[in-house]
């Protein structure tokens, strides 16, 4: 088995990184720019654009991998919402360069997803429940699905996540738990919505669940997130609990007057029964994942 990891800059990236050092796998770890997690070994490291399909067609020539775990993305919402033709370039395009590459090398090809493809009005998604995307985000990774699932080669995976949480090095990008934290230890004022629901995932648990479908050759479709609903308060609420932080910085608001430019899902949530079944996947609740952070 050899690995290429997109996006291991990122937060999942580095942990699936980590558990590939931990369980001995080989692996090849890339991004765009240069290794900013320290604990990637500069020997298993290479810079990638992967919007360049010679870029890629090399990479392949000369490492053959067996399993590619596909985890880059432009993943600000907003972002994506006002800049569209490279979310698209990003989040497709380069998504069709890397599986073209995997169909030619006969390689397992795994693709990170979102709850953003539903449309937030049922919850507790399950695998075969019918997308509808809100946002440019959410719809360049319904396209980007569409591109293995309409294809006549099987091998392939699609993840699809929640809120991804956990801390890791030279991160570009927050994410909501540590926001909170940083922002309520200095007494910050923080205005968090009450009218979004979701199942916030411990970074770690999603990369165990990632390397263990390439190490089970599983295929299809995986939601993969933490095992319980909240609203986004809700969630702040109990990470000041956890840590004592004030919980009168806490400002309750609706979604609708954050004026953001891309509209969001408002209750998702996952259903993890096939991921128990299939994978053996037991994720920790948030409040036992906050016992494993440095803060």
């Amino acid at each position: 088995m050899r690995i290429l990891i997109t996006g291991s800059n990122g937060l999942l990236g580095q942990k699936i990184v980590k558990l590939c050092l931990e369980k001995g796998l080989d692996f090849i770890a890339t991004s765009k720019g240069t290794n900013r997690n320290q604990d990637c070994p500069a020997i298993k490291y290479l810079e990638l654009d992967i919007t360049n399909p010679r870029e890629i067609t090399s990479l392949f020539e000369n490492y053959y991998p067996t399993h590619v775990i596909h985890t880059a993305a432009i993943t600000n919402v907003d972002y994506c919402e006002d800049h569209s033709e490279e979310c698209f370039q990003v989040n497709v395009q380069a998504t069709q360069n890397l599986f073209e590459a995997s169909k030619r090398f006969q390689a397992h090809f795994e693709f990170l997803s979102t709850d953003f493809v539903f449309d937030g009005e049922k919850g507790n998604y399950e695998e075969e429940d019918p997308v509808n995307p809100l946002s440019v985000y959410a719809k360049s990774k319904v396209e980007g699905e569409k591109l293995l699932i309409n294809d006549v080669y099987t091998n392939w995976s699609i993840v699809r996540t929640i809120i991804v949480y956990g801390e890791g090095n030279n991160l570009s990008r927050s994410n909501l738990i540590l926001w909170s934290i940083n922002a309520l230890k200095k007494g910050d004022e923080i205005q968090v919505v009450d009218d979004q629901f979701r199942a916030p995932t411990w970074a770690a648990d999603l990369a165990w669940a990632c390397l263990r479908i390439v190490e089970k050759d599983k295929k299809g479709i995986f939601h993969i997130s933490g095992p319980e609903t909240y609203s986004i308060l809700e969630i702040v609420f109990k990470v000041a609990d956890y840590f004592n932080l004030d919980k009168n910085c806490i400002i309750p608001i609706q979604s609708n007057t954050l004026n953001q430019a891309a509209k969001r899902p408002p209750n998702t949530g996952f259903n993890l029964n096939k991921a128990r079944k299939e994978l053996e996947y037991n994720p920790l609740t948030l409040i036992e994942s906050l016992g494993f952070l440095s803060k």
